[in-house]
């Protein structure tokens, strides 16, 4: 099949979900699929970048979104029912230069990731079309509403009741919607919500077979980037609510791409540490005796819960992490909700290194067992054949 797959991001490097979920669902489809991948960006796309995607595509186009319309066209949503984030991503000459390659590719499926991206193929009618919601971003702000305050809280919740009201409208759209996880699927407002397909992520194998070859430099990391709101939640809430709790020689790692201010701020503590980027994201994870990931305000399956146990790192989490996981808990993952919580679970496997090595081992074969993606993708797949045997009737 010829499949035309729209991104809200360029799919390289992958210091993002959205992006290693695309980039890997790339590479699999490629194996049985033409490709014509097209990326909105509002960065510059370096040329290694391209080349590491390019190999999967048959044709590859990237569009730099301009500046000046940016903020316009966001600030032009007040005027309008749609959410800030579609203004956003959506400038009306590149919609001219999508409904030219779709003219001229003639695919026979659309692909699009994240609601974002929905405006610019929503009328192609002709066309089978997948839109793949990942996460239910409306919860995800409602989320960020509870614990904003002033200003935010209310900026907050006007987009969250935009994003709703958009995913339930944005449905009708398309022949096929994907989601990644249960959990999500059911904060969609759709009365067909049971329609949408649950395609997980998975696991690369050279995070399955990595060897840990030299001690931890840290009691206690978190791994994410350090510019993404709940990923700076994360970060301030184990320095600060977490830290104190623990032995005064506990070491915490905060490792991850572009730290904002209040990450880094966070440093001045002596015995926190925030590196920035890293080459090998593998090494990050390896560099901890435990990963700890407070994650209260997230949605969807979390990458780095799934990469951490993939290399052997037992994990402690909330129970809403967990809920798209569906790890066992005390076996393969431990769970809290609590600063205290987390400071008894994490002192429980810094003094029982038995502990560490059996929660580390079963972390390992429980997401090798669950979360492949050749296996996950072969759902997509399935959908877009499925679609053209429909159109042939």
């Amino acid at each position: 099949m010829r499949l035309f797959v729209l991104l809200s991001r360029f799919p390289y490097p992958l210091e993002k979900g959205d992006k290693l979920r695309a980039f890997h669902q790339i590479k699999e489809l490629s194996k049985k699929h033409e490709i014509h991948l097209v990326c909105l960006s509002d960065q510059k796309v370096k040329d290694e970048w391209k080349k590491e995607v390019q190999q999967y595509c048959k044709s590859l186009n990237v569009f730099e979104l301009k500046k000046g319309l940016l903020y316009w066209n966001t600030a032009k949503q007040f005027f309008t029912d749609k959410p800030f984030q579609v203004g956003y991503f959506y400038q009306k000459w590149i919609q001219r230069k999508i409904n030219q390659l779709i003219k001229d590719i003639d695919p026979d499926h659309i692909y699009c990731q994240l609601i974002r991206t929905a405006e610019y193929v929503k009328n192609n009618l002709n066309i089978g079309k997948t839109l793949d919601y990942q996460d239910a971003l409306s919860k995800g702000l409602y989320r960020r509403a509870e614990i904003a305050k002033g200003i935010k809280k209310s900026v907050f919740l006007n987009e969250a009741k935009r994003l709703s009201e958009y995913e339930n409208r944005i449905f009708d759209y398309f022949n096929h919607h994907t989601i990644i996880s249960e959990q999500d699927k059911n904060l969609i407002n759709h009365t067909n919500k049971e329609e949408i397909v649950i395609v997980e992520n998975g696991i690369s194998d050279d995070f399955l077979n990595y060897e840990i070859k030299s001690e931890a430099i840290y009691e206690l990391i978190f791994v994410g980037n350090m510019n993404y709101p709940p990923n700076v939640e994360c970060a301030e809430y184990l320095a600060t609510q977490v830290l104190p709790l623990l032995s005064e020689n506990t070491k915490l790692g905060l490792i991850g791409a572009s730290p904002n201010q209040r990450v880094l701020a966070l440093a001045k503590h002596p015995n926190i540490t925030v590196t920035g980027w890293v080459d090998d994201i593998k090494m990050a994870y390896a560099s901890g005796k435990i990963f700890a990931a407070p994650l209260f305000i997230g949605t969807g399956l979390q990458n780095k819960l799934l990469e951490a146990m993939a290399i052997g790192i037992p994990s402690v989490t909330t129970r809403l992490a967990n809920n798209a996981l569906h790890a066992k808990e005390g076996e393969e993952i431990l769970l809290a909700d609590d600063a205290e919580g987390f400071a008894e679970q994490i002192n429980i496997l810094l003094e029982d290194e038995q502990m560490q090595n059996k929660l580390a081992t079963q972390a390992k074969q429980f997401v090798k067992t669950h979360f492949n993606w050749a296996s996950s993708v072969q759902k997509l797949s399935d959908l877009f054949e499925s679609s053209l045997s429909e159109k042939r009737q």
